[in-house]
Order: structure tokens, then sequence, then C-alpha cells
């Protein structure tokens, strides 16, 4: 959390839900929608379909909620402004939020569109661009703590293929957000290489905490149920756990991994477009109403204001330590 500004924001969604309402008054009463909650650029990764396709989207809905829509396009501006602040982008803070508003309205319009790579050259050369070394990955995986105490192991073999060897389940520790949430993984050989299943806890959202709700739900399995969205096969939902496919191949996007050279206004726009996708399981002619209503450039000024919060926020932590 000490390391940036961006890095604090993936960790602390918690403290966003408290200052939003203050920040965003006006915002906070759009029109809800089962939302990501917790979206940032490094939000968006890759996975296989049944068909053992690639497809890229959304891929941690660990804090889905019950959102104003404005929230999920804010968070991802806004991560947005602090990456070009740190230099991880080099577009304008205008340009940024256009694009994400564009991919977004375009995709509220169209009924959106899931992103498949064998048909998406674009996005097929971002996320292709430095593909992990399978032996450096699975040497990683395997170097963490063997299990122990009170471990899924038949909720995770079962969803091993069937041809796995013999299992090491591990203890791992891994994201900014969710650190503290217990993760393991069942790691097996399979033919010449690995394969390998998480399970990670189930909590609800930070942001029922924050809205003070007594009695909070968990929206994980419906968020991806009625989200605009090639399925995984691999991801189970279970009353305790979420249980996923580990690979080097699907995993979130850094934004070290992003090629040297790219179209940055063409991917924010991506990004937004995915945003809808996942929004239109919810009130897509309310939200459109809404859009029509806001005046231009009021997604950059929220974003504008956000970022000064966090950053606030961050100076304030690291200078407590």
């Amino acid at each position: 959390m000490r390391e940036s500004a961006f890095v604090f924001l993936r960790a602390t969604f918690f403290r966003w839900m408290q200052i939003w309402p203050e920040r965003c008054p006006a915002l906070d009463e759009a029109p809800v929608v089962l939302g990501v909650g917790d979206l940032h650029l490094e939000n968006f990764g890759t996975w296989r379909d049944e068909d053992n396709r690639l497809v890229w989207g959304i891929n941690d809905v660990d804090e889905a909620c019950e959102i104003p829509y404005t929230l999920d396009l804010v968070r991802l501006a806004t991560s947005a402004l602090l990456a070009i602040r740190e230099g991880h982008l080099d577009i304008t803070a205008e340009t940024a939020c256009e694009a994400i508003l564009d991919g977004y309205t375009t995709s509220l319009d169209h009924g959106g569109f899931p992103s498949v790579l064998d048909g998406h050259e674009f996005l097929r050369r971002i996320v292709l661009n430095r593909a992990r070394d399978p032996r450096r990955y699975w040497a990683r995986m395997l170097s963490f703590p063997r299990a122990a105490g009170k471990v899924p192991r038949k909720k995770l073999l079962a969803e091993l293929p069937a041809t796995a060897g013999t299992v090491r389940i591990v203890h791992r520790i891994a994201g900014v957000g969710s650190l503290g949430r217990q993760r393991f993984v069942a790691i097996a050989k399979d033919g010449d290489s690995y394969v390998a299943r998480e399970a990670k806890a189930l909590l609800p959202s930070a942001a029922a905490w924050a809205r003070g709700k007594k009695h909070p739900k968990i929206y994980v399995e419906r968020i991806l149920d009625r989200a605009v969205r090639v399925k995984d096969p691999s991801f189970v939902v279970t009353p305790k756990w979420m249980i996923r496919r580990l690979a080097p191949d699907c995993a979130r996007i850094e934004l070290e991994d992003l090629p040297n050279e790219r179209d940055e206004k063409r991917l924010l726009r991506a990004m937004g477009w995915e945003t809808a996708n996942v929004h239109l399981g919810s009130h897509r002619r309310r939200i459109l109403k809404h859009l029509g209503k806001q005046k231009r450039r009021w997604l950059e000024r929220a974003a504008e204001e956000m970022a000064a919060a966090t950053t606030d926020d961050f100076r304030a932590y690291t200078m407590s330590r």
C-alpha cells in the first residue's frame, strides 16, 4: 500500500466506499446496478471458455455489490488518472475519461458484446505481449508453503481434471485489496505440465459494511450470470469459496505487462465497454437516461475529485508509519 497511490486505491475499496458519498453526492444518487465495486485498470484479465478460447474481460468480482453505476465508472477513471500521474500511461486525463465513457455508452447502446481474443486482434496483441514463462510460473506456485488447517480439499480436487496426478495443496499469498483472504491452491502434474485450481474465501463486499447493512448478501455468482459474458467453466462458487483455474495465460493483466507501443485510448475504451457488459444485467434504460442528463466532462471532474481524496489518504497513510 505504501508503493503508490494507485496501489493504495486497489487495496482500500472499503475506504473508497466511505468517502464516495461525501465527495460525489449527486453521482451516489444515480441508478443502482449490480456492479464490480473494486474496479480499476488491473481488474481485467483472461480466462478460457469451454471451447478453450482465450477470453478477455473483468476477471475479479470479489466485491460485487449493488451500487450506483457511476461508482464503477468513476473508480475505473480514477485509477487511470493515478496511473497517468505515476507514469504508467501516456494519455491526458480528458482523453482517458472520454474513452472510458465512449466505450461504456456504445456498449449500452448496442447491448454489449464479450471479447474473445480469437476475433480481437488489438486486445490479443495487448494480452499476449509478455507471455508468462510456464516454468517460472509453476516454480513460484510450488514454492508456496503447504496448506495446513481447514482446507477445502474435496472441493478443490473435484475441479481438477480426471487425468491429474498427485496433488499438492499450498497456501497462496496474493492480491492487494484481498490480501487477508484465505487462498488455497491445488497443483497437480498433468502430462508434461501442471494444472491448478484456487479456492478463495468468499465474503460480503466492503460496500455492505460501508452502507451499514446488517444482513449483507454475496453477489459474485449473480453478477457473472447476468453479465454479457463468455463464461469460465472452471469458475465455481460455493457457499464459502470461489474456485477457479490458475494458469500462466489465465490471470489478470498488470500495467507492466502492457506493450511499450499501445493504443491507450483504445484500451480504455475496451475497458469502458466491458464495464457496460457487466452493468447490462441491470437497468439499461435507466442508466442511458441518467447518462443523457450529465454535463460534459462529468466523469473527468468526478475522477479528479476521487483521485485527490485517494492521494490525500495515501499521503496520510505513508506519513503515519
